[in-house]
């Protein structure tokens, strides 16, 4: 006997793979931090040792100038990446003084828009990354002959996860949760 009857997740199987998502960002921005370590290691090596060897042996001379491109690429899509991961974690600069004085509903909704916010400034990032995706798409970085669009498309995913984090520590915060948020001051 078969059943006809849609399959339905279970909760925990959905959090599994929720977990399993968010685990994704800090590994990008972990093996692209690793990468411009190394490029920039490479960088100073073919800098200041390939250019006096070939110098000194006349060899050709050591093209180095796709060092800055890969150092490009690795620090913009882990600025984007990493704000995004930053809001999530409630990592960011914020003053509280005055917020930790208000009553619980008020800091709610001091935090609740802050939240609407960044999610709607995530949503402009990525709109406007797209645009700019597109209207570089033609063009190539000179060194890697990469086409642009993969650098501006930093912005859209940054953006994108912005507002999913945004929200999504929205939703956290109205179940109790919010990030780097201490107790209110009692008197």
């Amino acid at each position: 006997m078969t059943s006809d009857a849609p399959t339905v997740y279970h909760p925990r199987a959905m959090t599994r793979i929720a977990r399993w998502c968010a685990a994704i960002p800090p590994v990008i921005v972990t093996i692209l931090m690793l990468i411009a370590i190394a490029d920039m290691l490479a960088g100073v090596f073919l800098r200041y040792v390939m250019t006096k060897v070939s110098a000194a042996f006349d060899l050709p001379t050591i093209q180095f100038f796709w060092v800055e491109e890969v150092g490009e690429l690795c620090l913009a899509w882990m600025a984007f990446i990493g704000a995004a991961i930053g809001i999530r974690r409630g990592v960011h600069f914020s003053v509280q003084m005055i917020t930790n004085h208000l009553p619980h509903g008020a800091r709610q909704a001091v935090f609740t828009i802050h939240y609407l916010l960044i999610a709607g400034y995530g949503v402009a990032v990525a709109v406007f990354g797209w645009r700019v995706a597109e209207l570089n798409s033609q063009s190539f970085s000179p060194a890697l002959g990469i086409n642009l669009r993969w650098l501006y498309l930093s912005s859209v995913a940054g953006g994108a996860l912005m507002a999913v984090y945004s929200l999504a520590t929205l939703a956290d915060g109205w179940r109790g949760r919010w990030p780097g948020l201490g107790e209110p001051k009692v008197d």
